[in-house]
């Protein structure tokens, strides 16, 4: 199995193997750590197990994707997983998916109630999906699956094939179609645009000590990824951004890194009326420089 592990001359992580038994169904399944933490590690085989219980025939593989595939997690990030799956899950199936997801979520582990992901039929997992169809989603501290587009997007295809890290089932490569440079910027480009409308229009409310740094992060980590045409971690994006912009920004960006710690506490608390603003100023900023850079498109 493949691990996102110390990073290349690129500053791109480097992947490390694991051995994967085979399973009955020729399917396989990690025997060695997928992640640092033997505690996460223990509640997602609860979780992949629980999953191939009640899909039996249905499921594919599972992969870590996010921070935890790109490097770049902590002990305050999300658990994303993705679940290929044969054909879309019928109702039928929903009552004992939640009840496992349930069951997953009681268990005595932070990392059980942080799990996030998405169920994916492989037809719209290989060649992508413009309409981005909704499908079967889990989203971070919740026990219930809902119907959600969020992951049904290139830039979680672009990081589940060339870092996700597998946790049963084939390398993603051999489930999911490359993904152009120029098709992930133009992705890109059109979620800072969409995010910024449903940000200004109050849609997105961005005033608490959660939200401001982390739309002034990911703001920089999807300017990083049009200049690159690939997606890296949020430090990566966030030095990037000092270097890159204009120095006015760089104070903002420092303290919306050093607000990361405790997500969970600091939704609930109002953000500095200053930086709310700086924020605010620095999406239409972002906007404004976002065609610099788009490496070579025009």
């Amino acid at each position: 199995m493949a691990v996102a592990g110390p990073r290349d001359g690129t500053g791109r992580p480097r992947l490390i193997q694991y051995n994967r038994t085979p399973l009955i169904d020729g399917t396989s399944m990690n025997t060695k750590r997928p992640t640092p933490d033997p505690e996460l590690n223990a509640v997602l085989q609860e979780l992949v197990t629980g999953i191939r219980a009640v899909l039996g025939d249905n499921f594919i593989a599972a992969y870590l994707q996010g921070s935890f595939a790109v490097g770049d997690w902590d002990a305050y990030s999300d658990v994303d997983f993705l679940i290929a799956i044969d054909r879309e899950l019928s109702e039928t199936d929903l009552p004992a998916l939640n009840a496992m997801h349930a069951r997953i979520y009681d268990l005595e582990s932070h990392w059980a109630k942080h799990l996030e992901g998405s169920y994916f039929p492989k037809e719209i997992l290989k060649h992508g999906d413009r309409a981005r169809t909704p499908l079967l989603y889990l989203d971070n501290t919740s026990r219930e699956l809902i119907r959600s587009g969020h992951d049904n997007e290139l830039v979680v295809r672009w990081v589940v094939r060339e870092y996700g890290i597998i946790l049963a089932g084939p390398g993603p490569k051999a489930l999911i179609d490359p993904v152009s440079a120029e098709d992930l910027r133009r992705e890109v480009s059109a979620t800072m645009r969409d995010w910024a409308k449903e940000i200004f229009a109050g849609r997105y409310p961005v005033n608490n000590r959660w939200a401001q740094p982390f739309v002034v992060l990911s703001y920089c980590r999807m300017l990083h990824t049009l200049e690159t045409g690939r997606i890296g971690s949020k430090p990566a994006g966030a030095q990037w951004a000092k270097r890159a912009l204009d120095d006015r920004w760089a104070g903002l960006i420092a303290r919306a890194w050093d607000e990361r710690p405790n997500p969970s506490l600091k939704v609930r608390q109002p953000t500095d009326p200053g930086d709310l603003q700086s924020t605010l100023n620095f999406i239409k900023y972002a906007l404004d420089v976002s065609g610099q850079f788009e490496g070579a498109k025009p």
